[in-house]
């Protein structure tokens, strides 16, 4: 219990961002909700394309509809210029107030439909205006139905929020994240708790609100608002202080959804600071997000691997050998854009197949072609990513796989799955040290369908042209061995005795001399 009060305590500036950014989505929700509604209560069609979208838009899964906010802004910029937001709190606020709307409006059309016709018609009867009739009787009458439905989507709203992680939104999300991901427990329940928390605490005083509307007590309702002006005010305010206290915009380093590149962006985070910048991190980004992140300039310093650039972004098929790869991602970055690939950290992490070595040598596997006749028989596990990538349908085709079922795990359960036989084999990451802890046998790719994997550092237009960040970051090209990445990556992944990402970052800077 320490450890979680300890991970609640340290927080502050999770639980801050997090109440400003659901505050934000659900009063943005409500300006658009409640108009909408009024016209909605005296249109039919209003109402029917009105509630239709806003339901459409509670079945796309919140975390989906997060990610398509990225390259909606990204084409944007077309017409508003490359300072508009892409990621961060603009995509997560606007995809957020969508999810929002649902329950506000609905209850706001269904309270006006079912208003008291005599009253309404009493209002008629003394010569009220339309604005004198909606203002006086249907705004009062229908007030504690809209608060019911207000309360719904605050707490709809901030559960959700904690996936804008994903999209490089500071949240209550980053520690569950985390936490999960190096299995952390104690920081996945902080967060939960604290998202949970909040959650409870804001339809308790948005409950007092709707109480004073019900039981016509002003005062009951101006002490619940003010409660919650005060709670979203002092998060901005925190939030506020933490911008002005920096003396110029901070360096936002990104880490995909794995150890190692939590690991990787807390040792190039600690260079920086070293040298006297201002870091800030987005964690939990997919690759795709990533690569379009650091180009645009929305992120200024990525860690990449040459296969994944080679067959998501150029999409290639073929495989030049190592360094012929390299030096055509370089090219081609130096070509199509004014990021830049700063250069290789020395490590391959690879694409592998992976299997229990017992397994594999019980039935004669050696390599991905020695998989074809077991494969029906047999549990493909995956990361988020894998079936979906270029290099998945490469060793499909040139193999000839079928298996019997796929799954998908997050990159540090798929190791469980392993274990524990829900899984007969996993794209594994050939820098892991779960391979050599768990006895794991990585197949040969004999056909190489795979191709490297060499760990780069790929800096934004600004960063590229910044003497300073690059001769903090020139040390570690080439520095770092497969063996010394192995060994963080486990200091981070195993069941006892683990390390923060940024624990193993330090220790990872003394291996390699900094």
């Amino acid at each position: 219990m320490s450890g979680i009060f300890a991970a609640l305590m340290g927080l502050g500036d999770e639980f801050a961002a997090h109440v400003l950014l659901a505050a934000s989505a659900i009063a943005l929700g409500i300006l658009v909700a409640l108009p909408t509604a009024v016209w909605a209560a005296r249109s039919p069609m209003v109402a029917r394309i009105s509630l239709g979208f806003a339901s459409l838009v509670q079945t796309i899964p919140a975390l989906a509809l997060l990610a398509l906010f990225f390259p909606i802004l990204l084409s944007l910029r077309a017409i508003f210029g490359e300072g508009l937001p892409t990621l961060g709190f603009l995509p997560a606020l606007l995809a957020l107030s969508l999810y929002a709307l649902l329950p506000i409006l609905r209850n706001a059309v269904t309270a006006q439909a079912n208003l008291d016709r005599g009253v309404v018609e009493a209002a008629d009867g003394v010569g009220m205006s339309g604005w004198q009739k909606l203002r006086l009787v249907e705004a009062p009458l229908a007030a504690p139905y809209i608060m019911a439905g207000i309360r719904t989507a605050a707490v709809w709203t901030i559960g959700a929020a904690t996936l804008s992680t994903t999209i490089g939104q500071k949240s209550l999300g980053d520690p569950i994240f985390a936490g999960l991901q190096t299995q952390n427990w104690e920081l996945v329940m902080a967060g939960c708790i604290a998202a949970a928390g909040l959650a409870m605490v804001a339809d308790a005083l948005l409950g007092l609100v709707e109480k004073g509307f019900r039981v016509r007590s002003r005062a009951l309702s101006i002490a619940g608002l003010i409660m919650v002006a005060l709670f979203t005010f002092a998060a901005l305010f925190t939030q506020v202080i933490g911008k002005i206290s920096g003396e110029s915009r901070p360096i936002t380093i990104a880490a995909k959804q794995f150890s190692e590149q939590y690991i990787l962006a807390r040792l190039i985070g600690s260079r920086l600071e070293d040298a006297g910048y201002e870091v800030e991190y987005r964690d939990g980004l997919g690759s795709a997000v990533v690569h379009s992140a650091v180009t645009s300039g929305a992120i200024d310093v990525s860690v990449d691997y040459t296969g994944t650039l080679w067959t998501n972004e150029i999409k290639r098929a073929d495989n030049l050998g190592r360094e012929a790869m390299y030096d055509a991602i370089v090219k081609w970055k130096r070509d199509t854009s004014d990021a830049r690939i700063f250069g290789r950290l020395g490590f391959e992490n690879a694409y592998g197949l992976a299997m229990r070595g017992d397994v594999a040598a019980r039935l004669g596997i050696a390599s991905i072609a020695d998989l074809r006749p077991h494969a029906p028989r047999m549990t493909m596990g995956g990361d988020p990513e894998w079936f979906e990538r270029p290099e998945w349908v490469a060793v499909r085709e040139a193999y000839g796989l079928s298996f019997g079922e796929q799954r998908t795990f997050a990159p540090t359960f798929m190791y469980n799955a392993l274990r524990s036989g829900e899984a007969d084999v996993i794209s594994a990451y050939t820098s892991d040290g779960r391979i050599a802890a768990d006895r794991l046998t990585v197949l040969a790719d004999p056909e190489g369908a795979l191709p490297s994997y060499d760990a780069l550092i790929v800096l934004s237009p600004r960063a590229s042209t910044d003497p300073k960040l690059k001769a903090a970051l020139e040390p570690l090209l080439g520095a770092i061995t497969v063996e010394m990445m192995r060994e963080a990556n486990f200091a981070v992944d195993r069941d006892t005795d683990k390390l923060t990402p940024a624990q193993a970052a330090r220790q990872l800077a003394k291996r390699v001399g900094l």
